[in-house]
């Protein structure tokens, strides 16, 4: 039985560090709304580029068929949307009177995937799917705000070198891009 439906695709996973420890440690109906605010923003400056498969407590699963990424592109959409992110966290602390302690890291992989519906739900099927939560897991970063992008992204995207960020060569997985401290 062959699936017509596969085709190749950018897996983006955006995820919050520290938010077990955010969960215990927030009210109920506080955390509810800054975790919502969070995760519209980032939903916002996405501008519909990718779709949306799932979200996922904290995390949001989305996906783009391309045959030929770009690697600059991408690169710009995170530091939009962990821009976006920290000044959100910024508004809601003064706001809310309170400190959220998040912080934003992403996973960016490349793979042949499909996609099913159940209901009112696009599930996405495929090894890449599986591979891209798997690196949500790592034991590689340093520091709490990156990017980890796999070898799969990195061969099969137009990368027009950004050199802007710290960088770690990861031979098992691809290469992992710190954002650094600050807002941009």
């Amino acid at each position: 039985m062959e699936n017509t439906n596969a085709q190749n695709g950018i897996i983006l996973i955006p995820d919050f560090s520290g938010f077990t420890e955010f969960v215990f440690n927030t009210k109920l109906y506080t955390g509810e709304y800054i975790v919502r605010q969070l995760l519209s923003i980032l939903i916002d400056v996405n501008h519909q580029y990718f779709d949306i498969s799932e979200i996922e407590g904290d995390a949001i699963l989305f996906y783009r068929y391309d045959s030929k990424p770009s690697y600059k592109k991408i690169s710009r959409m995170l530091s939009n949307m962990r821009k976006a992110f920290n000044m959100k966290i910024e508004e809601l602390s003064e706001m809310l009177n309170t400190t959220i302690d998040l912080s934003l890291k992403f996973i960016v992989h490349y793979g042949k995937f499909s996609q099913y519906n159940i209901g009112n739900f696009r599930k996405l099927y495929g090894k890449p799917i599986v591979e891209a939560h798997q690196m949500l897991k790592n034991g590689f970063a340093e520091k709490p705000s990156y990017a980890l992008y796999s070898h799969s992204f990195l061969k099969n995207s137009e990368n027009e070198e950004n050199k802007s960020y710290e960088e770690m060569q990861l031979s098992e997985v691809g290469v992992i891009q710190y954002f650094g401290n600050t807002l941009a």
